[in-house]
């Protein structure tokens, strides 16, 4: 059986190449208020059927969504479509509101399709290399970890003329739900592929703290943010979200272990890389790095033997194997990899670092979204 997919949102097609390079399923369908870019997108990929309204789309006989609208669509697209019996893979991050996250959990929890989140910095090659070594104990316990996300968008803050792309227009999405916000707004890139890292783990509470305004007065969003995430364990990961400072764009991970330690590369040359107690060195002065590619044994053999075309989907190659697991999971061979209570967890830390920010950095409690049995299980205590 082929699986039809209908993808909204023509502006964010990063899983387009990973579901044509996937057995048995099909993207069938368009969706994007956008007419004329709708129709080019169309043309470019080779796919029939276009559709301006979204629940036309939910009509015809597609089996799955991925919906990749702004992030204020996405809960009341995805519960629109689970209602009409589809299976939905949502872009990050889940939800804009705590409101939305409970909705989403019940609408999912009451229904047979399945939902996955796709955050697909869990896939990249390396973290997925360190996810097994964290499995195989090489670092002992880990007891730390770190994300950042340093990406200026600021100017996907605003609109680009079609016929002159130097000149600025109205404001998108952007302006008001990601850099018109306070705290860390787009936290799941950095935090994803660490919460696999602490598997069984959950956070406990959210600490927020901002630089304050320096570099563009036109944004809300504080320069730079820092979050502190205290596990159900006591153990601790710290996120860095800056999407306004002038700099480089640079994806970041560390993680700290009892027997070793994984940093990922900051730029000119460097290199993921890795040290463990058992390659020795002195205490204080002389222990040293090994390359991440060393431990190459430690990828799983998914992505040793993936062909040309599916090591060339986006994202480092991550986009195809998230679409496998999705997929597998529509086919019920497995779980969703991320899965609505993953989704609610990790995009919360957003909305509880908003107010823990404008609060001194007060420290939020985190909902328990897998066990909370009751709309008192829903209050946020500041």
């Amino acid at each position: 059986m082929t699986i039809k997919v209908g993808i909204a949102g023509v502006r964010g097609l990063s899983s387009l190449q990973g579901f044509q390079s996937c057995p048995d399923t099909e993207v069938v369908a368009l969706c994007d208020l956008d007419g004329e870019y709708l129709q080019e997108a169309a043309r470019e990929h080779g796919i029939q059927h276009t559709y301006r309204i979204f629940e036309d789309m939910l009509e015809s006989d597609i089996d799955a969504v991925v919906i990749s609208t702004p992030m204020q669509l996405h809960v009341p697209q995805t519960i629109a479509a689970l209602q009409a019996g589809k299976h939905v893979f949502c872009e990050v991050t889940a939800g804009v509101t705590m409101d939305e996250l409970w909705w989403l959990k019940e609408v999912v929890e009451s229904s047979n399709s399945v939902y996955m989140m796709a955050e697909n910095y869990c896939y990249i090659p390396e973290n997925q290399m360190i996810t097994n070594m964290v499995k195989k104990g090489l670092f002992g316990e880990v007891y730390f970890g770190e994300g950042e996300y340093l990406h200026d968008v600021r100017s996907l803050a605003y609109q680009f003329n079609r016929t002159n792309a130097a000149e600025q227009t109205a404001p998108t999405w952007r302006k008001y739900w990601q850099l018109g916000k306070r705290g860390n707004f787009y936290p799941t890139h950095s935090l994803g592929p660490v919460m696999k890292w602490f598997e069984g783990d959950r956070i406990r509470s959210v600490s927020c703290y901002g630089s304050g305004w320096h570099t563009d007065s036109r944004f809300r969003q504080e320069d730079t943010t820092i979050t502190l995430c205290q596990m159900e364990s006591g153990k601790l990961i710290k996120l860095r979200t800056d999407c306004i400072s002038k700099r480089p764009l640079n994806v970041n991970y560390t993680l700290q272990g009892t027997k070793g330690c994984f940093e990922a590369p900051r730029g000119m040359g460097d290199q993921h890389k890795v040290w463990l107690e058992s390659m020795g060195g002195d205490p204080a002065y002389n222990r040293e790095w090994r390359p991440l590619s060393d431990f190459y044994d430690y990828l799983p053999d998914r992505y040793k033997n993936a062909t040309e075309e599916q090591k060339n989907a986006k994202h480092w190659g991550s986009d195809y194997f998230i679409i496998e697991d999705f997929v597998n999971a529509v086919k019920g061979l497995e779980k969703p990899a991320i899965d609505v209570y993953d989704a609610c967890e990790w995009t919360a830390v957003a909305l509880l670092s908003e107010l823990s920010v404008m609060n001194g950095g007060r420290a939020m409690e985190m909902p328990n979204f897998r066990k909370s049995g009751s709309y008192a299980d829903q209050i946020i205590k500041l």
